[in-house]
């Protein structure tokens, strides 16, 4: 079985990016224990990061899209506040991923996976 690839992505307006560097070593830790690829890091900074125009959430869909076709992918955040606080925002985040092809997990282990496939009919 080939291992799923994980988009690992957050969203930083502080100025202070110590909690980010925690939050990244959290999820490379949850991947290499899930035993995925890391594709790589995409995080929106200052006021980036505080819209739904989210660049960098944009340039990993598209990446996301096409490794969709090869191998299963899923969108990797430290919790569901790195995509959005607002759960409605969230939701319409976790959307554009599976219209990608992904899934979206938490390093809490907290997974949209099962909805996704429901939805979609796609099985991992």
């Amino acid at each position: 079985m080939i291992a799923p690839v994980a988009f690992v992505y957050d969203r930083c307006a502080s100025r202070s990016l110590w909690q980010l560097e925690m939050r990244m070593t959290g999820c490379d830790g949850y991947a290499d224990r899930m035993g995925w690829v890391l594709a790589g890091r995409w995080i929106d900074l200052g006021e980036d990061a505080l819209t739904m125009q989210r660049p960098q959430l944009g340039v990993l869909l598209e990446s996301m899209r096409e490794e969709a076709g090869r191998r299963e992918v899923l969108c990797l955040v430290h919790n569901w506040g790195r995509l959005s606080d607002d759960d409605m925002d969230r939701l319409a985040f976790q959307a554009r991923i599976a219209e990608a092809g992904g899934w979206t997990e938490t390093t809490f282990g907290e997974s949209n996976r099962r909805v996704r496939t429901l939805l979609t009919g796609r099985r991992p």
